[in-house]
């Protein structure tokens, strides 16, 4: 019984790319960043091999001579772009020629007037904003008329911010529903998501439901593995992600704790396939909002409870822990970061104080896994790297 576990740390970035020019991330390095926060500590990932990643080393001199227990390799994100949909469809082996649209001005007319048409409710905002300041300036009015707060940021997205009193969660989940039905071809985001909020005006907040409705990948590694009779059990938002598509099993949570915990419980059962992570409090909580102290102190949670994740493991299985862009909170933009990923992969068959250096796309982790699985097909793009690692 083989199990891959496959935990992305959402937007823990170590070093800028060498096209991060051209996306205005010169100098990004989100976990160096977060490092100087008198909150970080991360022991247990620094056993496995995190500081000995290229680009990881130069940061942290004084641990580069250490032995560590798990096998580490940089990536660089070949595909364009560096949103959460690229960066996963890429890790499941799916490289982007081109990125998703983005819209630094708002959504074109055409698109705004047949969302207003569809839903039966006038959309406000249509700007680049912060979630937590969206509805700050636009709450009041959207509670007073109704108007749905239709917002943007640097990443391809369309949200729809609503007041759960004001309009119910099925009822905004099936506007993201009709929006994500406009939203093809030309203006074909990475994704549409709901974002609900509670409380009054001035003091709203956003709740845990939001959701994310992605476009459809094409064959990914998720396909593969489940197409050949195993589990692909999604845990957070990976399932939103790739719209469901090659997934068997879906495990929402609320935040990192709780998907920690579901992460920990998983280990627990009986499957033979992949169990697919994403902790998205990195990005979403802490990273967007330059939060260097908050994002220190996920990290250093994330740290302490890798031992019970550790313990969990079996045999054969294998864990994979990396991520799927940067967000480096010490600099003045609050997006994204076109940045290097980390990998470190531990397990009983894994070499110890193996660093296998740069890898050139992050789809070498769906090669990697469907071979360690034993499926035949792959995916198109992505070199396997298993005999790299393994004793």
């Amino acid at each position: 019984m083989k199990r891959v576990f496959l935990v992305v740390l959402d937007s823990v970035g170590i070093g800028e790319l060498p096209d991060a020019a051209d996306y205005g991330d010169e100098g990004s390095h989100t976990l160096y960043a977060v490092s100087k926060s008198r909150y970080f500590s991360m022991p247990n990932m620094e056993s496995l091999g995190l500081f000995h990643i290229d680009g990881v080393r130069d940061k942290f001199p004084a641990i580069s001579d250490k032995a560590f227990t798990g096998s580490v390799a940089r990536l660089a994100e070949a595909s364009k772009g560096k949103d959460t949909t690229t960066g996963h469809w890429e890790i499941a082996g799916i490289i982007s020629d081109k990125p998703f649209p983005t819209y630094p001005e708002g959504f074109p007319d055409e698109v705004i007037r047949e969302f207003e048409r569809r839903t039966g409710r006038k959309a406000i905002c249509n700007l680049p904003y912060s979630g937590t300041d969206v509805i700050r300036d636009y709450g009041r009015e959207h509670m007073e008329t109704g108007a749905l707060i239709v917002y943007t940021s640097a990443d391809s997205v369309f949200q729809i911010a609503a007041h759960e009193e004001v309009v119910p969660l099925k009822e905004l989940y099936g506007y993201c529903e009709t929006a994500r039905e406009i939203l093809k071809g030309e203006h074909g985001v990475g994704r549409v998501i709901a974002r609900p909020f509670t409380g009054q005006y001035p003091d709203f907040v956003r709740t845990a439901n939001r959701h994310d409705y992605s476009l459809a990948p094409g064959t990914t590694m998720l396909d593969l593995i489940s197409g050949s009779n195993l589990s692909v059990i999604a845990v957070g938002k990976i399932n939103d992600i790739f719209a469901g598509k090659g997934v068997t099993d879906t495990v929402r949570t609320k935040n990192n704790d709780e998907g920690i915990d579901r992460l920990i419980e998983i280990t627990r059962r009986d499957f033979s396939g992949l169990c697919f992570v994403n902790l998205v409090d990195f990005d979403m909580v802490y990273g967007h909002r330059n939060n260097v102290d908050g994002y220190a102190e996920a990290l250093s949670f994330f740290d302490s409870r890798l031992p019970a994740i550790l313990e969990g493991l079996k045999k054969d299985d294998i864990l994979m822990i990396t991520a799927d862009h940067g967000c480096d909170p010490s600099t003045p933009s609050t997006d994204h970061s076109r940045e290097y990923t980390p990998l470190v992969v531990y397990g009983n068959s894994i070499s110890e104080s193996n660093n296998i250096g740069t890898r050139s796309t992050f789809a070498d982790i769906a090669a990697t896994i469907t071979e360690y699985l034993g499926i035949g097909e792959r995916t198109a793009a992505g070199t396997s790297f298993l005999k790299d690692i393994l004793r």
